[in-house]
């Protein structure tokens, strides 16, 4: 019966992609059987596998943004509404910021699909350490690639559900034991995200270079780096101290003095369209027209025809269908709130947001609500397409890391965070006006450095993950989650994935399946 089943699920493909036919929503199942006999022959074959990895990663953008922003304080109907300022309705989105989530409505299910990609980098790992085919040093580059992305992918669910099913080896026969693999202990979670950043460093070895085809588009030594310090940060606010703190500055340092890495002097340029694998990125998933686009985005702007009904205050005009073709349905419009974080000199305030008015009968401007901007797409044939690389670490993320981890050693982190601010204020920076320390949020570096990447990553997935990293009563602080409710820290699993695997447990405090 099981070789049945593997002839039915060979398949080959150049770009990599496979096959996910059996229901099962953990995606421990087989998703790829490829045939030893017809695949992994050539170099060729092994790098369109590659290509199809770095596909099926590109399709899990959505839920990386979801899982680390919007369970956050950036997104939200205002107070006293149910519905975004366009009418447009939230479809459950809201459970996600009111923290309501439960096994029927889990805001993001079956582990992100993140197993369907883990299988084949699985796979990948196994073929590469099998295979006299490829030269040595292609081969550890590519093993550098799949123990990076691993440990990616695991330390996304780590953060997100605690506990979690660890699978190393590749799934490639319909085995029903498989569908019935218990959690391992976020302990052991953790030690696998561990070894696999150093079986990454380790098989990068010294190089810092990028693929010299998909440049910044693929992992490398860096992008395994910039994971290392957000791994280690993690554990130096819990349990780790200086001695973790002491492992992400090295790291980053490392990146610093091994890769030319620059702020661009102008905001929006670091994620234009026109502008991919510029000196801020240092990994990003990219997308390209006619290829693949931001899937999330129609879910935080407004309807083109909606939109036209308010005004920017900013250009003193009417929104009008030619120039603000957005295109969404707005799931989760920006809290006014966020817009008025940022000081009106911040140029990533109107780079960032789109704040919409109306207009009352004296002709004043009265803000009605705001939607996300920071990813404009590209014109094509009068549609607007997002076609913009989506940021997993870029250079001001190393430097607000830099920042912390040396808060953390007792020393200042001035530097880091004042080239930051420079950047977002450009010609309206003033040192002693907005520098560090000389803002009132400045008495706690903390602080300070939460609000930062509050004000420059918006829409990248980094702001629920940044409370949950520097704490709990961070969480307590900016979200309705309190200590009596602490249990949704984690995300409940769900429903369906629960079915599927009756050895998985619902996470404490929600309901038990």
């Amino acid at each position: 019966m099981k070789t049945i089943f593997r002839n039915l699920l060979v398949m080959l493909s150049l770009c990599g992609l496979v096959f996910t036919g059996c229901k099962n929503d953990l995606d421990l199942s087989p998703v790829s059987s490829l045939s030893d006999a017809s695949y992994w022959q050539t170099a060729d074959q092994f790098d369109a596998f590659v290509n199809g990895v770095y596909a099926r990663f590109r399709g899990h953008n959505s839920n990386f943004q979801y899982l680390g922003e919007l369970r956050s304080d950036i997104f939200g109907t205002d107070p006293g509404s149910t519905a975004t300022f366009t009418g447009e309705a939230t479809q459950g989105l809201e459970r996600m910021w009111l923290q309501t989530l439960d096994a029927d409505n889990a805001g993001v299910s079956a582990f992100g699909g993140f197993y369907t990609n883990i299988n084949q980098i699985n796979l990948l790992i196994k073929k590469l350490n099998e295979t006299s085919i490829l030269p040595d040093a292609k081969k550890k580059n590519y093993l550098g690639m799949a123990y990076g992305l691993r440990a990616f992918y695991y330390f996304q669910m780590y953060r997100t559900w605690g506990k979690t099913i660890i699978q190393t080896e590749p799934t490639t026969s319909v085995d029903v034991a498989n569908l019935a693999k218990a959690a391992s202990s976020e302990a052991d979670v953790m030690t696998l995200i561990k070894a696999d950043i150093d079986l990454s460093n380790a098989n990068f070895g010294t190089s810092y270079a990028f693929d010299s085809k998909n440049k910044k588009g693929f992992w490398s030594k860096a992008a395994t780096q910039m994971l290392k310090a957000e791994v280690s940060l993690w554990n130096a606010h819990r349990s780790g101290g200086v001695a973790d703190a002491t492992t992400a500055k090295t790291a980053l340092t490392e990146i610093q003095s091994n890769v030319t890495l620059a702020l661009l002097p102008n905001f929006a340029d670091v994620f234009s369209t026109t502008n991919k694998d510029n000196n801020e990125i240092i990994f990003a998933s990219k997308n390209k027209l006619d290829e693949a686009t931001l899937g999330f985005i129609g879910n935080y702007v407004p309807q083109t025809g909606l939109i036209v009904n308010f005004y920017d205050s900013v250009g003193n005009r009417k929104f009008d269908v030619a120039t603000d073709n957005y295109g969404g349905l707005l799931r989760a419009p920006t809290k006014i709130a966020t817009y008025r974080k940022f000081n009106n000199l911040d140029l990533r305030k109107n780079l960032t947001i789109q704040a919409a008015y109306s207009k009352n009968a004296a002709g004043a401007y009265l803000i009605a609500g705001a939607f996300f901007k920071k990813f404009q797409g590209e014109q094509n044939a009068g549609n607007r397409v997002y076609t913009n690389d989506f940021p997993i670490y870029r250079y001001a993320d190393l430097l607000l890391l830099l920042a912390e981890a040396k808060v953390l050693l007792g020393e200042s982190p001035v530097a880091e965070i004042n080239l930051v601010r420079a950047r977002g204020y450009g010609a309206n920076f003033s040192a002693g006006s907005f520098g560090y320390p000389n803002q009132t949020v400045d008495a706690n570096p903390n602080e300070a450095i939460l609000k930062e990447r509050f004000l420059e990553f918006i829409g990248e997935g980094k702001r629920w993950y940044d409370l949950r990293r520097m704490g709990d009563n961070y969480v307590y602080e900016y979200t309705p989650i309190t200590a009596a409710t602490a249990y949704k820290l984690l995300w409940p699993l769900d429903r369906s994935t629960l079915t599927n695997n009756r050895a998985l447990v619902q996470n404490p405090g929600y309901p038990a399946f």
